[in-house]
């Protein structure tokens, strides 16, 4: 009943003999950020598809806080068995290790790399009440009153923090950060009034967006998203050189067997590749990104450095 269930919601996945593998009756996956956001959402897809090739149900356990720093602590203690995964992300296995004093876990001798996932840009929007139609006014505004702008984030040491980060640095302005405890909150408060704006994922922006809630003045990628076809990228709005991608991965605990990890990553690749998966990724602005666990492991060591020196060079701090 299960696998017609999930046949119905458009995924159409082989089941393969995996239980000589994976000994648990379920498998836990574990989510640094609350229900309702692109982590989440991403992972909850992501799971559907897995307990289908895998048989048994792969279960979503949200664990927000701390930048991601719960769930990752949490999952970095779990056993090797194959019965736990984490969705990693920029924040924890990348960016934390240079905000953080000290982190419980260390993001590269505590886990196995199993596959990239996905990769996304986010959208700059803003409050209808703030007087800007366009990069360039919301910068001459934020410049006009110094600290008295708001923008919100999914939490500290997340995409959308370090997107603000990113274009405060750029732009030269002044703008406050206030940390939400994942997308949901930080939505509700814009759509509110009581932030000004924020950076966030088009899987969550875009229905704001299209019903004239928030105005959209730019989006971080390289090129325009095919969602929202009218907004300018970052670096067309006039801020040249800004691109930022937002991504997330699976990776286990350490110590997983190389066969382990290897099934993992074939099987993640046969997800990724579902026609109905493709699909879903396209209509929420995101691109699947499926990667080898040697290739997954490189690009957050690449991910870290380049962080560190961003951090080096504008002073972000965690609030």
């Amino acid at each position: 009943m299960r696998r017609r269930a999930l046949l119905g919601a458009g995924l159409a996945l082989p089941a393969l003999p995996a239980r000589a593998e994976f000994p648990g009756r379920s498998i836990r996956l574990i989510v640094p950020y609350p229900p309702g956001g692109i982590t989440d959402l991403v992972a909850r897809r992501v799971a559907e598809g897995l307990g289908v090739v895998w048989e048994r149900p792969v279960v979503v356990d949200n664990r927000p806080g701390a930048g991601g720093n719960i769930a990752a602590t949490l999952a970095a203690r779990a056993a090797p068995d194959g019965n736990t995964l984490y969705m990693g992300f920029a924040g924890t296995h990348a960016m934390n290790v240079s905000l953080y004093r000290k982190l419980e876990y260390d993001p590269v001798a505590d886990f196995t790399p199993v596959s990239l996932l996905i990769e996304s840009p986010l959208a700059l929007t803003i409050h209808p009440s703030i007087p800007a139609r366009n990069l360039a006014e919301l910068t001459a505004y934020a410049k006009a009153n110094p600290g008295k702008l708001a923008f919100g984030s999914s939490g500290n040491g997340g995409a959308s923090h370090r997107s603000l980060e990113m274009y405060k640095s750029m732009a030269g302005v002044d703008i406050l950060h206030v940390p939400y405890r994942g997308a949901a909150q930080s939505n509700t408060d814009l759509l509110g009034g009581k932030i000004g704006g924020m950076f966030d994922t088009l899987i969550t922006a875009a229905p704001n967006i299209r019903a004239g809630a928030v105005r959209a003045l730019a989006v971080t990628g390289r090129n325009r998203a095919a969602m929202l076809p009218d907004v300018p990228t970052m670096s067309e709005a006039g801020l040249p050189g800004y691109v930022f991608l937002t991504w997330l991965g699976l990776l286990t605990p350490a110590g997983l067997p190389d066969a382990v990890r290897d099934r993992m990553n074939r099987d993640v690749r046969t997800v990724l590749a579902d026609p109905g998966m493709r699909r879903w990724c396209e209509e929420n602005g995101l691109e699947a990104a499926p990667s080898s666990p040697e290739r997954f492991a490189g690009y957050m060591a690449e991910e870290t450095t380049r962080f560190a020196a961003f951090v080096r060079e504008t002073g972000m701090t965690l609030d």
